[in-house]
């Protein structure tokens, strides 16, 4: 592809994002399938291109409104914006690459000549910009991500703003983790192991994984080191009756089955029968065999009153913003509003609330999210233990030290990972304990 064409497919791909009709990595990821003609390089330029755009939409809007001011911020001039300011690219190279020929954008105007000129030499940051556009995430958020990270702000956000390694999970029912390194190597990737998860390996680079013999065998899964910890701190074992209780397209439930050696009864809910469903091929190539699926119509469904207090863990990786997610994700933080959050929040308490019920006397109940925000996090579970008295809270440090067998690096008695000081995504873990000898207040 010429250098023009990629261009333009950036341009494509950034307007399609701005519809919100689907997740970056999935429209970007649909492109190229639909584009196979687009080689490994192809690939590498248009999605540099696309993600400096989403990691550093607020500062390049900020520099549009400067030098084009009034005027709404087009997909085509944010892309012409990252080329300049983020990716370093010439005002006379984005000129030539854009000459209206087959597959290339059509030739630049006066006015975005003069544009290009005015951005030219510029760095991606000005000392005069606002906090929350210099770190590019939502104004409305600055105050509560400010009492989050205090003077750790500017890091925490450098880090959500950079990109996101691959981290593989090693299927313990296949395999280890020195075989699938050697594996991994055997099929020319290089990888290490994650610094606290110890299932964990870290790629740096770009790999056809589907390709991979150890992939397709089912011996590695693609899960971020943070979520491989949230599912460890379950401390699930084999034989144990345990439900995932948001169990989605299957991440979570692979690694607790993992750790349960596949003896015991692990079920799988979701309110979303399609995303179970999707979890089969994962499951089976994975060589899981205890996993019950289980759609449920709400949160409330009759299924729980049924099982209620049968079961030793309860894993809850409940729907949240996904905060903790933005390095992997860009576009979602230009994509969240306060409703949404109010939304979330409501929904987690209902979450919490009725999976309690099926945890037994002694049982544990593991609330994790993939978020930052304290009202998803350590609120929910303040809230929780304030009107739930036959449930106290595990000291995540001792969890951690029994799990990984190190100290926690976190002080307190909640788990919170961030890019920055773990090298995670963002995540959140909360252990609780129903007191023996006690029952559910309300099964109903």
């Amino acid at each position: 592809m010429t250098p023009g064409a990629r261009i333009q497919a950036a341009i494509e791909l950034v307007t399609e994002i701005g519809t919100g009709r689907g997740a970056a990595d999935d429209v970007v990821g649909g492109y190229f399938r639909r584009h196979r003609f687009a080689g490994s390089k192809d690939r590498g330029a248009i999605s540099e291109q696309i993600y400096a755009v989403l990691r550093r939409r607020a500062a390049i809007d900020w520099y549009l409104a400067r030098v084009a001011p009034g005027e709404m911020p087009t997909p085509r001039r944010r892309v012409f914006a990252a080329l300049l300011l983020v990716l370093e690219w010439r005002p006379e190279e984005i000129d030539r690459a854009c000459d209206g020929d087959r597959f290339r954008p059509v030739p630049l105007d006066r006015y975005e000549r003069d544009i290009l000129q005015a951005l030219a030499g510029k760095t991606i940051e000005h000392p005069d910009m606002p906090r929350a556009v210099r770190f590019n995430f939502p104004a409305w958020l600055e105050k509560t991500l400010g009492d989050v990270f205090g003077p750790r702000l500017g890091a925490e956000m450098a880090a959500m703003n950079g990109s996101a390694p691959l981290d593989l999970r090693v299927n313990h029912l296949k395999s280890n983790r020195a075989d699938a390194r050697r594996s991994l190597a055997d099929e020319g990737v290089s990888a290490v192991p994650t610094p606290f998860s110890p299932t964990g390996l870290r790629v740096y680079e770009r790999i056809p994984l589907a390709t991979l013999e150890i992939f397709k065998a089912g011996a590695i899964e693609v899960q971020d080191e943070g979520s491989q910890l949230a599912a460890l701190m379950a401390r699930v074992k084999p034989g144990m009756r345990v439900v995932d209780f948001c169990a989605g397209a299957g991440g979570k439930t692979l690694a607790l089955a993992a750790e349960m050696r596949n003896k015991g009864h692990l079920v799988a809910c979701d309110i979303s029968e399609a995303r179970l469903q999707r979890s089969g091929q994962r499951l089976r190539r994975a060589g899981v065999s205890n996993v019950e699926r289980r759609a449920l119509t709400t949160e409330r469904d009759k299924w729980v009153k049924h099982h209620a207090e049968s079961f030793d863990r309860v894993f809850v990786d409940a729907p949240c913003t996904g905060t903790g997610t933005w390095r992997r994700n860009p576009d979602a933080k230009w994509r969240l509003t306060q409703q949404d959050l109010d939304e979330l929040t409501a929904l987690q308490a209902r979450i919490l609330e009725s999976a309690a019920r099926l945890v037994k006397p002694g049982g544990r109940l593991v609330y994790a999210t993939c978020s930052l925000l304290p009202a998803e996090n350590d609120a929910q579970i303040e809230a929780f233990l304030a009107s739930h008295a036959e449930f106290v809270l595990v000291p995540v440090g001792t969890v951690w030290q029994e799990a990984i067998g190190e100290p926690c690096p976190e002080p307190g008695a909640m788990l919170h990972l961030t890019p920055a000081r773990h090298g995670t995504d963002g995540f959140f873990v909360a252990v609780l304990e129903r007191r023996a000898g006690t029952s559910a207040a309300d099964a109903a």
